[in-house]
């Protein structure tokens, strides 16, 4: 039995969906602990191109139960069209549980953080409007709607009056917006309570029962380390933690169940929205991993940032969320370059910084130092063994794992399931 967590361990992107893609053959259970829609894995199976926003990866599996837990917050439109997308591909979704005590984003969330970016200016924080801010603030007010109250129709009905009511006059007092009409959201998430019911349950039973009985777990990571609310470069983060500890909030599962933390870490480092990105590239070399690696958002279609592998970043993620091992993603976007480079450090003012700042003027001013790499200039997407690869990638991956002081347990050279190097025994 394992129960296994994967987190991002950079600004998101890094591939988390394909490592649990692969890894979801061994569990007999995925679980999506944290984030909302906002948060989208892409998946290739069999040259099929999946784009999931709320759905664990693992669905891809049939037979495996998947878990949408409580630290999720949920727009049933994006749920509920996610299944009839899938469900027309054939994919079975009959094992799919929600948390009865996750919350729903509503429409007001998405108004509110769309009105509250633009209000923000020149200080904008980058949210992708989908809502996720505003319904985690209900959440921490205690004014949220949970999933077992949209299926309480009496319970539904005062809470959504009372949050309509209160919205309204924040709308229309301070944003000079019409508001929302309580009687049409009724009738709409009325209908939305009668398809999510028979995928609604006490999830936090399901799992610990699961770990009684020796399964194998995977907590599946959204978003990343340098986005989570209290370790992330604050305030440019999102509403949650994707942090290994929020998997085990988020799901109903103590720390002392988990036997596994791997860290999804890209080659080189992207981030989407605003905030401080040292070793961000604005050349040719920027552009070029940008479009081999097709850096464009899963859910906004954004472009991404686009700089060269930061290990302070995952040095630092490595120490927030105790990591076993790294998975090491993407690595054959970089088939083609002459040099690569690894930032090992920051300088400020002339002095190499210990550890990674919180403040952002520091971060924003830090010099990145580098150790520069020889390329390896062929093809790796065909190579399955670790010791197949040119050792020129070998001195790449040997050297991150130095500095990180981490292992590296898998080498992903592809999109592809199968385009995957086991380097260390993960069950």
């Amino acid at each position: 039995m394992a129960s296994i967590i994967i987190v991002g361990t950079q600004w998101g992107d890094e591939g988390k969906g394909k490592i649990v893609d692969y890894l979801a053959d061994k569990c007999e259970y995925i679980v999506r602990s944290h984030g909302g829609s906002n948060a989208g894995h892409t998946v290739m199976v069999n040259n099929v191109k999946y784009k999931l926003r709320l759905l664990p990866s693992g669905i891809l599996h049939k037979d495996k139960i998947c878990v949408i837990g409580n630290g999720v917050v949920i727009e049933p439109k994006v749920f509920l069209s996610e299944i009839d997308d899938l469900m027309k591909k054939n994919v079975n979704i009959s094992n799919l549980k929600i948390s009865d005590r996750a919350h729903i984003i509503m429409p007001y969330h998405k108004i509110l953080d769309e009105m509250q970016e633009a209000d923000l200016g020149e200080n904008k924080l980058g949210t992708t409007k989908n809502g996720i801010g505003p319904c985690y603030m209900d959440k921490a007010s205690r004014l949220g709607i949970r999933i077992c109250d949209i299926i309480n129709k009496e319970t539904f009905k005062k809470k959504l009056k009372f949050n309509v009511e209160l919205k309204n006059k924040l709308l229309k007092k301070l944003y000079n917006h019409e508001g929302v009409d309580y009687d049409n959201l009724l009738k709409e998430y009325l209908e939305y309570a009668d398809r999510l019911k028979p995928y609604i349950a006490d999830t936090s039973i399901i799992l610990n029962k699961a770990v009684k009985e020796n399964k194998n777990i995977l907590f599946e990571g959204a978003q990343a380390t340098m986005l989570d609310l209290d370790y992330g470069t604050y305030p440019f983060v999102t509403s949650s933690n994707p942090s290994a500890g929020g998997a085990c909030t988020g799901s109903g599962i103590g720390p002392s169940k988990i036997d596994n933390v791997i860290g999804v870490v890209k080659a080189y480092s992207t981030r989407v929205g605003e905030g401080p990105f040292p070793s961000e590239l604005f050349d040719d070399v920027g552009q070029f991993i940008r479009d081999k690696g097709g850096e464009y958002g899963t859910v906004t279609g954004r472009a991404r940032r686009c700089g060269w592998l930061d290990a302070c970043v995952v040095k630092y993620a490595s120490y927030v969320n105790g990591l076993d091992s790294i998975a090491l993603t993407r690595l054959d976007i970089l088939d083609e370059l002459d040099k690569l480079k690894i930032c090992i450090a920051y300088k400020y003012e002339g002095k190499i910084l210990e550890g990674y700042p919180a403040d952002l003027e520091i971060l924003s001013k830090a010099e990145p130092v580098y150790e520069e790499f020889d390329g390896w200039k062929t093809s790796i997407k065909d190579i399955r063994e670790y010791d197949k690869l040119p050792e020129n990638a070998k001195k790449y991956l040997k050297r991150l794992s130095e500095i990180i002081e981490t292992d590296i347990s898998i080498v992903s050279v592809g999109a592809e399931r199968e385009e995957t190097i086991i380097v260390k025994d993960i069950f």
